[in-house]
């Protein structure tokens, strides 16, 4: 018997993962029924959402947009418009107070004239901006239909291209050509269920009939096509992943001639300038540094470090402009600006890379927002956990000046902020690594607690709440959460962010210390952060609360059945937790890199004693979960939650449960439903770690 048979044998919950079911249907509304009962009855309910609802659609929220050509493009929901607004402005009109927009698509009239739930999933520009691809997912779902769009006249082209209903990936190569990568039949998707081929589809042609580019093993994750038009040129590649974190890339050339490009295998390509290729390397290569963002000649092979991370630091985000590259990076788990130019004649082919640090008050995060490939002036935003969103624009200038900062919108404070401090600190793991966590609450409380001396016996343990991801290189970066400030700081509440293993705030080796057969670190890290609040006096076991979603709800489900007696509280968002089949269920087969494979002896002998659903056990005392999912999540398979909710209801396990059906991987579909799932989440952590009601 295979390991995955052995698996589905024990298992006494499979209907559970028929998401469509009636019997399936039928229990999740029972479960529904009785959490919105109990949370939804509890009087802060209302207020709880009344407060979420009014942040999430603020009049004067910040329209974060792109700049394309001479206008910004912007996606908008408010209280009108639920389902958002797709539209534009002028980039002068833009930088005014009072912006006059030309709405595109509006998505609430659209679902109502078509009978359809429909969900933005984004738009792709042509090279001049003249056309789209526009992708409407139904109820939120990964999987996405796809159609040509005309923003001369904001409407939908008849007959134009259009794609049914598939996790699909389209690039526009000109006017009339798109190469795409969508459900052709079998063996043209993965067992992800992502595009195993790429076609170059010409306009007038029948999908059908479309040329075959290139194509991939089943057991691939994705073959992904990018097109990037530059100044100098476009460049069309095909990017194959064997796993989540290695890549196979491939030029295609005008002529169809494809040419793989020397790079090593687990490189993480971001984009090309002026011949080169711009990646981030997982691991030493030609003299680079592990986690270093360099520069690969298309034509040499000649490698050029633009950013080499030490040990407390890690490339984030990189773009191109016109005439410069534009990156970010996380300092200590803050962010810092960075431009690069070349040097020398020639646009500098014979020349050497400057780089230049954008000077940022805060220690926050910046993110790029819109860096043009065809303009030297770009939008970049700042936050950090008590500071609102700013909007910048950086005109990009030379010599020793290298950006001129004009602070564009500021998004107006979302809670009370008075007397509120952040600190970061560090907690010592089991094996002796130092993780570091940031600390949000009373200034008197965040910037005391020392761990070697008694805590003060006047003052109770405060309620604090502590977030965690760990995984796929992802950082947790200091950001604003207006929410939670409002729901939980501003009432007295702390807020906790553990930085642990398996993310990315120091580089590649901090996210591959916690992979696969050594998941447990990531483990071990937040728990030392839940221990350090406790020793300080801060907290303890009774009033902390501990939250996270994806493989963040992986990471506390794992937390509260390795140390139940360490958390009063726990959300486990849209989890895995089934460790055994996750790689049977939807896009889990994607995960394997980060996970193993569990018909691997050695990966499912470890997951046998890791994996949440398995280690549940009558004998217990848990603290009263509080699970979240989504029927229409079609990356996570929402069968994880409901399979361990029913397992725990049968060895009698008081839970709460809640299953939005629609909103896909975010659990929410629009503004209205991310304000109900905020109130209960606070309404739970409120009944669960303070000692009275916000009355």
């Amino acid at each position: 018997m295979s390991e995955n048979a052995s698996s589905k044998a024990d298992d006494d919950y499979l209907w559970l993962e028929e998401v469509e079911g009636d019997q399936a249907l039928e229990w999740v509304e029972e479960q529904n029924a009785l959490t919105m009962a109990e949370l939804a009855a509890d009087p802060d309910f209302e207020v709880f959402q009344h407060e979420a609802l009014r942040i999430l659609e603020a009049d004067d929220k910040l329209p974060f947009g792109v700049i394309r050509g001479e206008h910004v493009y912007n996606f908008w929901q408010d209280a009108n418009h639920v389902r958002g607004l797709w539209r534009r402005t002028t980039l002068a009109d833009y930088r005014s107070d009072q912006n006059q927009w030309q709405v595109l698509v509006d998505v609430d009239r659209l679902a109502a004239d078509e009978g359809e739930n429909w969900v933005w999933q984004g738009a792709s520009l042509t090279a001049d901006y003249t056309k789209a691809m526009v992708s409407l997912s139904r109820g939120g779902k990964d999987a996405s239909v796809v159609r040509e769009f005309d923003v001369a006249s904001a409407s939908f082209v008849s007959d134009g291209f259009e794609l049914p209903e598939a996790k699909s990936a389209v690039a526009w190569v000109d006017h009339d050509t798109l190469l795409v990568g969508t459900d052709f039949g079998p063996g043209t998707v993965t067992s992800s269920g992502y595009p195993a081929t790429t076609r170059r589809w010409r306009r007038g042609r029948p999908l059908a009939e479309a040329e075959l580019l290139h194509a991939v093993p089943e057991r691939y994750v994705a073959l992904w096509p990018l097109v990037q038009d530059r100044p100098e040129g476009q460049y069309v590649c095909l990017s194959a992943s064997p796993d989540f974190f290695t890549e196979e890339i491939t030029l295609l050339a005008a002529d169809g001639s494809l040419r793989p490009l020397d790079l090593p295998a687990d490189v993480d390509l971001r984009a090309f300038f002026e011949g080169r290729a711009l990646a981030v390397l997982r691991s030493p290569w030609r003299g680079a540094g592990q986690g270093a963002l360099v520069a690969v000649d298309l034509k040499s092979d000649r490698v050029e470090v633009l950013y080499q991370p030490d040990e407390r630091s890690s490339v984030a985000m990189v773009a191109t402009s016109r005439d410069a590259v534009v990156f970010t990076a996380l300092e200590n788990v803050a962010g810092a600006l960075y431009v690069a130019r070349l040097e020398g004649s020639d646009n500098g082919a014979d020349g050497g890379w400057r780089v230049k640090q954008v000077e940022m008050d805060g220690l926050g995060s910046v993110d790029l927002i819109s860096v043009p490939d065809d303009r030297s002036d770009l939008f970049v935003s700042y936050n950090d956990h008590l500071t609102p969103p700013s909007l910048l624009m950086l005109e990009l200038g030379a010599g020793d000046n290298p950006a001129a900062v004009e602070v564009v919108k500021r998004q107006p404070a979302r809670f009370d902020a008075g007397g509120l401090a952040v600190t970061q600190r560090w907690a010592t793991s089991a094996d002796g690594t130092e993780i570091p966590y940031f600390l949000i609450g009373p200034a008197e409380v965040v910037t005391g607690g020392d761990p070697s001396t008694e805590p003060d016996s006047a003052s109770a343990p405060a309620p604090v709440l502590l977030y965690g991801y760990g995984g796929f290189e992802v950082p947790l970066a200091p950001g604003y959460g207006a929410v939670v400030g409002k729901l939980w700081l501003e009432r007295g509440g702390l807020y906790a962010v553990a930085n642990i293993r398996g993310g990315g705030e120091f580089g590649p080796s901090w996210h591959q210390a916690a992979l696969k057969t050594n998941r447990h670190k990531a483990y071990e890290d937040f728990e030392a952060v839940a221990e350090d609040l406790i020793a300080r006096g801060i907290t303890s076991s009774e009033r902390l609360g501990i939250m996270g979603g994806s493989n963040g709800g992986l990471l506390v489900g794992s937390a509260f059945t390795r140390r139940p007696e360490l958390y009063k509280a726990v959300i486990c968002a849209v989890p895995l937790l089934d460790m055994l089949r996750f790689h049977e269920l939807l896009a889990g087969a994607s995960w394997i890199g980060e996970y193993g494979d569990p018909n691997d002896p050695e990966i499912h002998g470890y997951w046998s004693t890791h994996s949440p659903f398995h280690r549940v056990s009558v004998d217990a005392e848990y603290p009263e979960v509080f699970f979240l999912t989504s029927t229409r999540d079609d990356r996570v398979h929402p069968g994880h939650a409901r399979k361990m909710v029913a397992r725990m209801l049968d060895q009698g396990h008081p839970i709460h449960y809640y299953e939005n059906t629609e909103g896909g991987h975010s659990a929410a579909a629009n503004l209205k439903q991310q304000a109900r799932l905020s109130a209960l989440e606070y309404v739970y952590l409120r009944r669960m770690l303070m000692s009275s009601s916000i009355e």
